[in-house]
């Protein structure tokens, strides 16, 4: 095995690909509280991209959408393959992390709301806030945390993260954004459709793929929905199943050639801008004692996890399954790992508020919240290990 061959087998290894996304989001950390902050953030507003496409964006904003987009299609490649011929195959299997996935957004919404309609000092425009799960994050915190967990587990907070961001998406671009471009969003749609008859038509070419890749992104981009759901919808739509003469499917391909950039590159970047959050510029006494920040922190580190597993348990009652070898337990610890909202809830806190007292204690909220979430599926997770090896001495 070669140098090269040896570093991409490394980045496609999740605990690897979790420890380095994790480490970026404390170097973002540091730079922005750090003497280099002036520096950092003159880097991460610097527009790049031509003018005249409306792509002259900053290079935080190309870090969350393109390069995030990479993300998102082995996301969406995944959860392809788990739909049809993994773990989720099962209608009734798949039906479980979506509903969790409502359960999980409708519930922190509801928090937040009860909280801050109780004092005339809150704000109800932030009820976005809690209800978004960073798939990024929780993925990785996973990767770090899940050994001993079935790999069912994965699977499940795959799909629901994945329902979760799309709700987030669709929240934004309805509550949160000035207007959503039909017309683009139709031809976005025109470009997945196309993309998926020449996938099944087994026709060959990468060029025409990424062609049509782009040119979704650009038409997602344009629509006013944010520009990673170009790179779900195109990792649904790619083949999972080998054909005739194939020795691996068309995804799988993909992915081993797109998984080690998205983990070595695509997701530190963007973990690396995404958590350089200033905490300089937040009033603490004054955000902690906001109902805002309070509606998020419970929203998230109470709302979700509850949320997720009363919801599972509900549609198991009618008819939903729980995947092979995962345990109520186990859904408990993705229920937790739901409340790592970071990203999208510190972007929909931006749209959220204009004054800096009010987005100060969405962020602090988010930031506890999320900081919270990892220690609570930490323990359940070391509680469920103890659990299992206690039922394996009693048995033995």
């Amino acid at each position: 095995m070669t140098k090269r061959q040896r570093l991409a087998a490394f980045l496609r290894s999740e605990t690897a690909g979790g420890g380095i996304l994790i480490v970026a989001a404390l170097l973002g950390l540091l730079f922005a509280n750090g003497p280099l902050s002036a520096q950092f953030h003159a880097l991460a507003t610097t527009s790049i991209g031509p003018a005249e496409l409306h792509l002259q964006l900053t290079i935080e904003e190309w870090t969350a959408g393109a390069l995030l987009a990479l993300f998102f299609f082995v996301i969406g490649c995944e959860l392809r393959h788990e739909l049809e011929i993994g773990t989720l195959s099962r209608p009734r299997a798949a039906l479980l992390p979506v509903a969790a996935a409502i359960g999980g957004m409708l519930l922190p919404a509801g928090i937040y709301l009860a909280v801050n309609g109780a004092t005339p000092q809150g704000e109800l425009g932030g009820w976005g806030i809690p209800m978004a799960t960073d798939i990024a994050f929780a993925l990785a915190v996973l990767a770090v945390l899940g050994r001993g967990l079935p790999t069912g587990v994965r699977a499940f907070l795959l799909t629901l993260a994945v329902v979760d961001d799309l709700g987030a998406i669709l929240i934004i671009a309805l509550f949160y954004s000035g207007s959503l471009h039909l017309e683009w969003l139709a031809i976005s749609g025109a470009l997945v459709a196309a993309f998926a008859l020449a996938q099944h038509r087994r026709i060959e070419g990468a060029a025409l793929y990424l062609v049509l890749a782009i040119g979704t992104w650009i038409a997602v981009h344009e629509s006013g929905l944010h520009p990673t759901i170009a790179g779900v919808a195109i990792g649904l739509a790619m083949r999972v199943r080998s054909g005739p003469g194939e020795e691996a499917s068309p995804a799988d391909r993909a992915l081993a050639r797109v998984h080690p950039i998205s983990a070595g590159i695509a997701v530190p970047l963007f973990a690396l801008f995404a958590a350089a959050v200033d905490l300089r510029t937040v009033d603490v006494p004054a955000a902690l004692a906001s109902p805002i920040f309070l509606g998020v922190l419970l929203g998230l580190v109470l709302g979700k996890p509850i949320g997720i597993l009363f919801a599972a348990r509900l549609a198991a009652r009618v008819g939903a399954e729980l995947p092979t070898a995962v345990t109520w337990n186990d859904i408990a610890v993705v229920g937790a790992l739901g409340g790592i909202g970071f990203t999208v809830s510190l972007l929909i806190g931006v749209l959220a508020f204009d004054a800096a007292s009010a987005l100060g204690s969405a962020k602090l909220g988010v930031l506890l919240a999320s900081l919270l979430a990892v220690a609570l599926a930490a323990l359940l997770r070391a509680l469920r290990m103890r659990r299992t090896r206690g039922g394996t001495i009693r048995s033995s």
